[in-house]
């Protein structure tokens, strides 16, 4: 008479099958499939160490054309202030400006200015 095989129990059956089908999946996978893994994980490592090495800076404005854009911005900022801290002297500073041109020293300051004009002609 032939053996009889031993029929295996439920929890047995379910090991065995579970044993072949993860040798199959292990068999059948592509080496590509691997391959693409590490290139992926790679690419998101280098991806991290560059956003950790340089963190982003802001971008400078370049200036185009002629003339100091931030330097006119400060100028602008700043005048505006001082018109908002002395608006009620403004006209009172004025009134001033005119008697000491009119007074001792007027020549003096015409001379200044006309000094500082033609210097603002200068060709640098």
């Amino acid at each position: 008479m032939a053996a009889r095989k031993k029929r295996k129990t439920g929890a047995a059956k379910k090991k065995a099958v579970k044993a072949k089908k993860t040798s199959r999946k292990t068999a059948k996978k592509p080496k590509k499939a691997a391959a693409r893994k590490s290139v992926k994980a790679a690419a998101r490592k280098a991806t991290a160490k560059k956003a950790k090495a340089a963190p982003k800076k802001k971008a400078k404005r370049k200036t185009i054309g002629e003339g100091n854009y931030a330097a006119s911005r400060r100028f602008d900022k700043d005048e505006v202030a001082f018109v908002k801290k002395n608006k009620a002297r403004i006209p009172a500073m004025g009134k001033e400006a005119e008697k000491a041109l009119e007074g001792p020293e007027g020549a003096a300051l015409r001379d200044a200015e006309a000094t500082a004009a033609a210097r603002s002609r200068d060709i640098f």
